[in-house]
């Protein structure tokens, strides 16, 4: 008799992390109970990927700022890393091709284990089968974002149509919620979306939590205090390099978003 199967999953999220609140690594824990809570899924690793400077959003500091951010917020955790090949790419790339170089690269680690020693690789996983009673299937990457993406999906030139089809159809998401949103209603406007609906992961948030970079910036300027919305040594970062000032959220104000300026000439197919 067939037991049940169980995948194993990376999450993915990619983003500004300008700076890295307390709020995106609550999303990564809240993704891991939900799919695990399913019976179907385990997840074995989340990954944070910082968008490059060529993103050119309005306040957006330096990449290798928000790397160091982003490692040191996840010092103590043992299963959520930090990617940095996105963001030390020199031109801005779309998160469709980071899922993919992500992917493969999970492919390449899959088959570097199986490589190790086949024979009692399959061995023990025959163990582990029999004594679970459960089935694996190949590993997984899915998309992990708020509520806040997923709705940007329907903003004119942000994205291409295929790679929202090819991140949702191909590899899945896992949306988390925010107070005021409603994920069920766009992914029923979207056509895309509800092609694909089976995909995605709608987790919701009980213990609302409306941390946003955009007000830890505005407080930083302000001098006022963020103690407890960003683990503290990301807020003693900030403040031995000066982070977060009147100035540096005027960076890139009179330049065009990437995505915008790369899609608006192709917009007329």
């Amino acid at each position: 008799m067939d037991g049940q199967r169980v995948t194993d999953v990376v999450l993915l999220a990619c983003g500004s992390f300008n700076p890295i609140t307390n709020m995106h690594l609550r999303m990564f824990e809240l993704a891991r109970d939900h799919l695990e809570d399913t019976g179907h899924y385990k997840v074995v690793k989340g990954i944070i990927s910082p968008v490059g400077d060529g993103y050119k959003k309005k306040g957006l500091i330096e990449a290798c700022h928000r790397l160091e951010m982003a490692r040191l917020s996840t010092e103590n955790s043992d299963w959520i890393t930090v990617d940095s090949w996105e963001g030390l790419q020199p031109e801005w790339v779309e998160t469709a091709k980071v899922i993919r170089h992500h992917y493969a690269e999970l492919l390449a680690a899959e088959k570097s284990n199986d490589d190790v020693d086949t024979v009692n690789y399959v061995k023990k996983r025959r163990i582990e089968e029999s004594s679970q009673h459960t089935r694996r299937d190949g590993p997984q990457l899915l998309f992990l974002c708020g509520a806040d993406v997923l709705e940007s999906f329907g903003v004119p030139n942000l994205w291409k149509q295929e790679d929202i089809d090819e991140i949702v159809g191909h590899y899945g998401l896992v949306c988390i919620t925010r107070s005021g949103s409603n994920p069920n209603k766009f992914i029923h406007k979207s056509d895309v979306l509800w092609k694909n609906r089976k995909n995605i992961h709608v987790v919701y948030e009980w213990v609302t939590n409306e941390i946003s970079a955009t007000h830890v910036r505005q407080s930083l300027r302000r001098g006022r205090s963020v103690k407890y919305l960003m683990p503290d040594n990301v807020l003693n970062y900030t403040r031995e390099h000066g982070l977060y000032s009147a100035e540096s959220e005027q960076k890139n104000a009179d330049v065009v978003l990437a995505p915008l300026q790369k899609y608006l000439g192709s917009s007329s197919s």
